[in-house]
């Protein structure tokens, strides 16, 4: 069993409400334009052409994006529970890294897509605006 799951009372497997997993990444990453998936040195890396914008860590517990350099420490500062700077070797690039058990699938499709968005022509990443990137908000039921 994956350590995103959690039995039940009655003794099946749930995955855990929340709980941001590599099979969620795929399923939006693998939908964007030019982007194709690759195992390098035993990681998952999302990419367009030889372009990475995310890779995640060998126990997939922590996801590398795409992100601009001068925006990072701001990021990582506001929110150190859940960012973490790179590793010195790579600091060079537009990268951080955020801890998945820490952000929920849309701060993921947010995270995600701006990161393609980084790296795909500016007219194909218009194609994909904020906007339409989420769902309708639904009303609650009454």
């Amino acid at each position: 069993m994956g350590g995103s799951e959690r039995v039940a009372y009655i003794g099946m497997p749930v995955k855990a409400v929340g709980v941001v997993t590599i099979e969620d990444v795929r399923s939006l990453a693998l939908g964007l334009p030019r982007t194709t998936e690759a195992l390098v040195h035993g990681r998952v890396k999302f990419r367009v052409g030889r372009i990475v914008y995310v890779a995640f860590s060998r126990d997939e517990t922590e996801m590398g994006f795409a992100f601009p350099k001068e925006e990072r420490e701001w990021l990582v500062g506001t929110e150190p529970e859940k960012f973490v700077l790179p590793t010195q070797s790579d600091l060079r690039y537009n990268w951080v890294l955020v801890r998945l058990a820490a952000i929920d699938v849309a701060e993921m499709r947010e995270l995600v897509l701006d990161a393609w968005r980084m790296v795909v022509p500016k007219r194909l990443a218009a194609t994909h605006a904020p906007d339409e990137d989420h769902e309708p908000e639904r009303s609650p039921p009454e």
